[in-house]
């Protein structure tokens, strides 16, 4: 079975960004940087709330469009439509259904690419296997959690860390006791 993993960047008191959806806060290149994009290519298929693939809209992404190019895009949304749909774009209304089916599916991990609440959803149905944190040496104070508005408690073993010194991001992997 396919392990869904949540890969995001995150201040040290938990945002996955400021107010408004506000990233510039976090360290946009670098050692750290490069390793999460090379390892976006290790998978398949993303999976993702509105809020965050409408966010690509300010860095040139089109409606309807791929924001990974290699990777099968599954929306989750009540309201999201596209007039010009690419064929590896689904939209989806949140169903548990939708993702234990393509979690049982041949292919790589997938990439949850966010946000806060579709993560959170996703952890209170135990879906979420590993949890990638990209922690960038920032306190934000307050925006969007890493698990929007999610209760659950879960316990965590720490698989993997690297440090990089050159700008203090620290990229740690975590999986999920289930």
């Amino acid at each position: 079975m396919r392990k869904i993993i949540y890969y995001v960047a995150t201040s040290i008191d938990g945002y996955i960004a400021g107010p408004g959806g506000d990233a510039s806060k976090f360290i946009a290149q670098g050692e750290g940087v490069q390793k999460y994009l090379k390892d976006l290519g290790k998978f398949d298929t993303v999976i993702m709330g509105r809020k965050t693939y409408e966010f690509g809209y300010a860095f040139g992404l089109q409606p309807g469009q791929p924001a990974y190019p290699h990777m099968r895009h599954y929306i989750f949304s009540n309201s999201l439509s596209f007039d010009n749909q690419h064929n590896n774009v689904h939209v989806s209304t949140p169903d548990i259904n939708v993702i234990q089916r393509l979690k049982s599916e041949n292919g790589s991990d997938i990439y949850l690419c966010g946000g806060g609440e579709f993560a959170g959803w996703l952890l209170d149905e135990g879906m979420i296997d590993e949890v990638i944190l990209k922690v960038n040496p920032v306190i934000l104070g307050e925006g969007i959690p890493l698990f929007g508005s999610s209760k659950r408690t879960s316990s965590l073993s720490v698989a993997e860390s690297h440090f990089y010194e050159d700008d203090g991001l620290q990229i740690i992997r975590y999986i999920v006791a289930q």
